[in-house]
């Protein structure tokens, strides 16, 4: 490795054995690096003239000195149910590295092969589960959403058997910590008061310095009340671009509040606000509408889980931050979207008509906040465009420019503002599989093209026009299933 500035530690082995059970990969055979993150290698502190030489590491064949891999133990709310079985069944925590700039990184292999955890699975990850990981994780770091982010990825020969046979891949995951609420659960219910305590003055020592010097109870309602914050902001940024997560199991819930294991997801095409884009979700209980209230229940789960050492009233109270830090997070992420810097008192009904607009018109939802964004410089026909029955759209334009009247920003003002926040370029589903099909032909250069535009969504890219396109009405809607 060259051009190395980092410290190496692995602190996550300073919990108690339970945690954790030491496991190796499974080498996969003729892998070969097909991705590599050099912007935020940099970042982390590294360089490298030859990003092949990480191949061996993503393979599992190869550790470097100080790599220490773990699968880690927790468990979880699944579908609402609590599953006492779950733990890292596909990848391994390897070790954590410092940057130059004292961030913390936690370096975790996906696919590395079957842990303790595995549940009858092979514990492998498959080529296109990797791919729209590492898609929309970089995605959502271009959108300035918090987010775990993709280092490098490896594609390999070996044979895997999900719905039909498809080809081996691993992902280095990289993220401050891995622990998830569901770590605590596990605590809780398995280990009892005396683990809890440990794994809390654990994470807030690492990861919430700025609380360690809070007497004990304090110190450990302000955490709760700063991930049930975290939580509830993070997801009013989803709302805001469209996006939808498909398993918001709590084991797949950050304590840091960042979007957390891409399973099925999808952002919104034509705009339905009872979108379900997980095929296993038959209730729609992770629907696009439904994300507020489960991220609240997952808080609820992590609260409950420290009840060993917590009293249950302040508990109760600290989670009243939920819903305070999302509603103002939501107000304040759609007037950006809409150009509004004065809060009004009827905000909150403009912002209503305009879903229940999209909504009853099936509009594509990016595209009319883009097109919106563009109101002063090219007039109302971008937008009556999306819509079928064009009057709809001028009455409702006519309410927007009325409260518009009230701003005093100039419009060329507005216009550069709304530019910033509402992306022209996202992860279409129908995108991400175009690029799943040519990379099954060992053809990467259509993802390297798409993470580009999709590290600066805002720009205008006119050479990539394309992929700002709504998809075909074949594309439109695709719900995916959990097999990866």
């Amino acid at each position: 490795m060259s051009g190395n500035e980092w410290q190496v530690e692995h602190r996550y082995l300073d919990l108690p054995e339970r945690f954790y059970t030491r496991v190796h990969p499974t080498p996969l055979r003729g892998a070969r690096l097909v991705c590599f993150n050099h912007t935020l290698a940099d970042q982390m502190g590294f360089s490298t003239r030859d990003q092949d030489e990480w191949a061996q590491v993503g393979a599992g064949a190869e550790l470097l000195e100080g790599m220490e891999p773990v699968a880690m133990k927790y468990t979880g709310h699944q579908f609402g149910a609590y599953n006492p079985d779950l733990g890292d069944g596909r990848g391994l925590l390897l070790w954590e590295t410092i940057g130059p700039d004292g961030r913390r990184w936690d370096w975790h292999l996906k696919g590395a092969g079957q842990t303790p955890y595995s549940r009858f699975g092979d514990g492998r990850a498959v080529l296109r589960s990797t791919i729209r990981e590492y898609l929309c994780s970089e995605a959502m770091a271009g959108l300035g959403i918090a987010t775990t982010r993709a280092l490098f990825m490896t594609a390999a020969s070996d044979p895997v058997q999900r719905e039909t046979v498809e080809t081996a891949a691993t992902l280095m995951r990289v993220t401050p910590s891995h622990i998830r609420f569901g770590h605590f659960e596990f605590a809780s219910y398995h280990l009892g008061a005396g683990a809890v305590k440990t794994l809390l003055d654990h994470v807030i020592s690492l990861h919430f310095p700025e609380l360690e010097e809070l007497p004990e109870q304090e110190r450990y309602l302000r955490w709760l009340e700063t991930v049930a914050q975290r939580t509830a902001r993070l997801i009013a940024d989803w709302q805001a671009v469209g996006f939808c997560h498909g398993v918001m199991n709590s084991d797949n819930m950050s304590i840091l509040g960042e979007t957390f294991d891409y399973g099925p997801f999808a952002f919104l095409d034509d705009f339905n606000a009872g979108y379900i884009c997980n095929r296993t979700d038959q209730g729609g209980r992770y629907a696009y509408n439904r994300q507020p209230q489960i991220g609240f229940t997952n808080c609820q789960y992590l609260a409950n889980a420290l009840l060993p050492i917590m009293d249950e009233d302040a508990l109760r109270r600290s989670l009243r931050h939920y819903e305070t830090a999302y509603n103002e997070r939501f107000m304040r992420n759609m007037r950006d979207k809409l150009g509004l810097l004065m809060a009004q008192e009827d905000d909150l009904q403009l912002v209503m008509d305009t879903f229940n607009l999209l909504h009853q018109h099936s509009v594509d939802y990016t595209g009319f906040f883009r097109a919106l964004s563009h109101l002063h410089s090219r007039g109302p026909s971008p937008i009556r465009d999306l819509f079928v029955e064009r009057e709809t759209a001028d009455s409702w334009l006519e309410a927007y420019q009325q409260r518009l009247e009230r701003e005093e920003q100039s419009a060329e003002d507005r216009e550069q503002a709304m530019l910033s926040v509402n992306p022209k370029f996202i992860l279409r589903n129908y995108l991400a599989q175009q690029i799943i099909d040519a990379a099954k032909n060992e053809d990467y250069q259509p993802m390297q093209d798409l993470l580009k535009v999709l590290a600066k969504p805002f720009d205008e890219w006119t050479e990539f026009e394309h992929l700002a396109a709504p998809p075909p009405d074949s594309g439109k809607g695709l719900a995916l299933s959990c097999s990866s």
